[in-house]
């Protein structure tokens, strides 16, 4: 039963279908849950640091449950997002109801969508990678696969990554700088690597190209199917649904940087080059990605058995609660400033 702990990822989806079918105020329930409610619970429950023995580890990667934890949200975000244009296209909504709809499909487009697209886009097996950018399309981040994989896992807490956030730099700042420097990287990373296979850039090895024409389609067909202001719940959604990601890439390596060797190349990835938390709720609900550590120092691992590594620098909060504490750059630096290791602090 323990292992069934990660259901409580579809909590999120569910408040969304909540909001959507009560509308009215509830049409920000899933904010509400999301990032007030969820941090309260983070404050009022002990952390867990506890690792898996080698034998839970074995019995872990044996059960398919996880990975068909991770599937299910597939059909889950599909279904969310036809329901919403299908509301939003039929129904009279306010502005507010509009906006809170906006905020709840993006949340859960980031968290069940881009979050697990981001665990399966790790995988070897094909099926899964392809779940992985299924789920990355109606936020429009497909190229999220190419640069978090041949990029960000090469270069992360580097100058040289536009998803690790500079110290004293502000979210606001983070979101133009990281999205738009991941998407002009990735279509780096695809021509060095249709030239590496000898292919043209009109290419069915074009990848890019491949994610600009099923995004627009998917666009266009929203369009046609249930009209203008479906696309424009779409769109905006979609922005929502990156711009979360965006906000958990700024924390996850806020103000840490490695140092170059005399070889004048970067030190390798360490545990200390990435925030943790080991808050108990966040963990589940964001599939193990708070223990970031142990992610970027073995990026097969699977997210059951990553571990908590005592050198890895702590968040004082979890990963949602530190969400919203980065949307108050004050309050922000006030706090995690004094924690950046000091040998990290540029000069």
């Amino acid at each position: 039963m323990k292992d069934l702990k990660y259901l409580a990822a579809f909590s999120i989806p569910f408040v969304a279908f909540v909001g959507i079918y009560y509308k009215g105020i509830y049409s920000f329930l899933t904010p509400f849950y999301a990032f007030v409610f969820i941090p309260i619970l983070e404050i009022l429950l002990p952390v867990e640091t506890e690792n898996l023995t080698e034998g839970e580890v074995e019995n872990k990667l044996k059960r398919k449950i996880f990975d068909w934890l991770l599937y299910l949200n597939l059909p889950i975000v599909g279904l969310l997002v036809i329901i919403s244009l299908i509301t939003v296209s039929t129904q009279t909504l306010t502005i507010y109801e509009f906006v809170g709809l906006i905020l709840s499909v993006g949340i859960v487009l980031g968290t069940n969508g881009i979050n697990v697209a981001h665990e399966l886009g790790h995988r070897q097996a094909t099926k899964e990678r392809f779940i992985g950018k299924a789920l990355l399309l109606p936020s429009f981040y497909m190229h999220f696969y190419i640069e978090h994989n041949f990029g960000h896992h090469l270069h992360a807490a580097t100058p040289e990554d536009p998803a690790t956030a500079r110290y004293n730099q502000n979210v606001y700042s983070f979101w133009f700088t990281s999205s738009i420097r991941q998407y002009i990287n990735a279509w780096g990373i695809q021509k060095k690597l249709l030239k590496n296979n000898n292919q043209s850039f009109i290419s069915l090895k074009n990848d890019m190209l491949w994610y600009t024409i099923f995004q627009l389609l998917y666009l266009a067909i929203v369009f046609v199917v249930f009209g203008k202001m479906a696309l424009l719940f779409a769109f905006f959604a979609g922005i929502s649904g990156f711009l979360l990601l965006e906000t958990v890439n700024y924390i996850e390596h806020y103000g840490l940087l490695r140092h170059k060797t005399k070889s004048g190349r970067y030190e390798r990835v360490r545990e200390m080059h990435s925030w943790n938390s080991n808050h108990v709720v966040g963990r589940i609900v964001l599939y193990e990605l708070t223990r970031h550590s142990d992610h970027h120092y073995k990026s097969s691992k699977k997210y059951q058995i990553l571990d908590c590594h005592d050198e890895s620098p702590q968040m004082p909060y979890g990963y949602p609660t530190s969400m919203v504490m980065a949307l108050c750059p004050p309050l922000w630096f006030s706090i995690m400033n004094k924690r950046v290791p000091y040998t990290m602090i540029p000069s």
